[in-house]
């Protein structure tokens, strides 16, 4: 299909959600590129990061798992997760192996493609910095919380989210979204996932710079816990609008209507669920929800 080989997207997220995003975006190969949040601090990932230091990379590691087309003894490898007793039970192999690679390299980046070449993944998977960065929250009660596992857990709601310490964008992500034709935001945990980088300066200015691309933010099909859960549609999408200069969102996709923001943004309402788990998205129906908007 042409509009594989003329139209470039970028998705924007971590963990779960944004690995489903690519898995359907994958057929764009590398004109698809996912831009990935790298402050996680639970884990494995948490526990490597105490030991070794450097960013986060199980959000990295779980879109490249949903990126595998062609099983092998190198893809297995990579999903595996140590159990039973000591210190490996809990810890899964690929973020072990990137963690050493990491070592190994000049960048984070080249670890990455390293991976990417030997499991025979197309889609360009650029982490959002390559300098280790901790999530900071401030609660509406003057509360400063540190790490994402925290922040998930306050009881209170938030003022701000911040990143400690101030960290550079990866080049690679900047330019990306400067050259994209759509820009894809979510799904995933708000704060934690799709928040993370819309907080580096570099990633929200080039978002607001590109007016060519389409903003698309993809809701989630189940409700979240902890302060993202009491957010509504309307206070995240203004989060990310203030994150990117005040760049507006001009699509979001999802399952339920809202007429209470239709006079805001466009809102289309499409069918977006696997038919045998209702709390994940279908990568077929994203997709072509997805390539609809192109």
């Amino acid at each position: 299909m042409e509009l594989y080989s003329t139209k470039k997207v970028v998705a924007i997220g971590g963990g779960h959600g944004l690995g489903r995003i690519l898995a359907a975006l994958k057929d764009f190969g590398k004109n698809a590129t996912g831009i990935v949040a790298t402050t996680d601090n639970g884990g494995s990932t948490g526990r490597i990061r105490d030991c070794q230091g450097g960013i986060a990379w199980g959000d990295t590691r779980n879109c490249i798992n949903q990126l595998i087309t062609d099983p092998s003894i190198s893809s297995m490898m990579f999903e595996y997760r140590f159990k039973g007793q000591g210190e490996l039970h809990g810890h899964n192999l690929g973020n072990l192996m990137l963690t050493a690679l990491d070592n190994l390299s000049v960048r984070p980046l080249d670890a990455i493609d390293l991976i990417r070449d030997m499991l025979k993944v197309d889609v360009n998977i650029v982490p959002m910095s390559e300098h280790p960065s901790d999530l900071t929250a401030l609660s509406v009660d003057g509360r400063w919380v540190t790490g994402e596992t925290n922040v998930d857990d306050m009881e209170e709601d938030l003022r701000r989210l911040d990143l400690s310490p101030e960290v550079p964008a990866t080049t690679e992500a900047v330019t990306a979204i400067e050259e994209a034709d759509c820009i894809v935001l979510g799904p995933g945990s708000f704060l934690t996932s799709i928040m993370p980088p819309l907080l580096l300066p570099e990633i929200g200015k080039a978002i607001a710079g590109n007016t060519q691309a389409k903003v698309i933010f993809v809701e989630n099909l189940s409700p979240e816990f902890g302060p993202a859960g009491r957010m509504t549609l309307k206070e995240k999408i203004e989060w990310c609008e203030r994150a990117c200069q005040a760049r507006k969102v001009d699509v979001i996709l999802g399952e339920q209507p809202h007429p209470e923001i239709a006079d805001l943004w466009n809102c289309v309402t499409t069918d977006l669920a696997s038919p045998n788990r209702d709390w994940r998205h279908d990568r077929v129906k994203l997709q072509k929800a997805i390539e609809s908007q192109l």
